[in-house]
């Protein structure tokens, strides 16, 4: 939880420096009943608080259209080498720094380092497993489809449920394979580099960790257009 919280203070700090106001009338004033899917090499918003990747994030669909595999690894790509991680990267790095994780590491600027190169690429292979690889290999649809209208709690559960459910290739639902084999991935490959702790309770921690913030930062990605778009009529004046 630690964790969790450093990444969303990071977000909320950096969301000042990074977001530029939108051009008047560029966004939406009511939501469209049926819109057509995004093209994901031009997403509407690039990034969640102006910081958070943002690429895999998709509009409500009129008609499902799969990706190719070439659009999996790019999505799975840009999420995983985009600057907000190097970011995250030091957050994190500084956090274990302080709770003298990996001990093997040691400490000075040559354990942060280390330290740094270990979280920054948990965060790199996850993504890169989860959202390019996996959905390559097992056929599954790698996009976060928005809910964009209803209640709430019910836009809120859409967001999560994204985490198990997904689509396959054929547009049909399925139980979402690529997030939790592709963390599993992940972990294990982390495991060759985080010495202190290979066994199967800190590995089974920490994909729960990654799948539940991937859930969280759903739930972001569900809700930053309302957000942005309340931000920026605040800005203008408008009641």
């Amino acid at each position: 939880m630690d964790r969790l919280a450093v990444f969303l203070l990071l977000s909320t700090c950096l969301f000042g420096q990074a977001t530029t106001p939108p051009v008047p009338g560029s966004l939406p004033e009511a939501p469209i009943a049926k819109p057509l899917p995004i093209d994901i090499d031009t997403p509407a918003d690039k990034r969640v608080l102006g910081v958070l990747p943002n690429y895999r994030t998709s509009n409500p669909y009129s008609v499902y259209q799969p990706l190719t595999v070439k659009q999996k690894l790019m999505i799975g790509a840009k999420d995983s080498f985009d600057y907000p991680l190097l970011f995250l990267g030091g957050a994190l790095a500084g956090l274990d720094q302080l709770n003298g994780s990996d001990p093997s590491y040691g400490q000075g600027m040559r354990g942060f380092a280390k330290r740094y190169g270990a979280d920054y690429g948990d965060q790199m292979f996850g993504n890169l497993m989860t959202e390019g690889f996996m959905p390559a290999l097992l056929h599954q649809d790698p996009r976060y489809f928005r809910m964009s209208t209803g209640s709430i709690g019910q836009r809120t559960m859409h967001a999560l449920s994204n985490t198990f459910v997904t689509h396959d290739d054929s547009g049909k639902l399925d139980f979402n394979y690529s997030e939790w084999v592709g963390n599993s991935v992940a972990v294990a490959i982390s495991q060759s580099y985080h010495f202190d702790d290979r066994n199967a309770r800190s590995a089974s921690e920490k994909l729960v960790e990654q799948c539940g913030l991937d859930a969280l930062t759903a739930v972001l990605k569900e809700f930053w257009p309302d957000i942005k778009r309340k931000l920026v009529k605040k800005s203008q004046g408008t009641p």
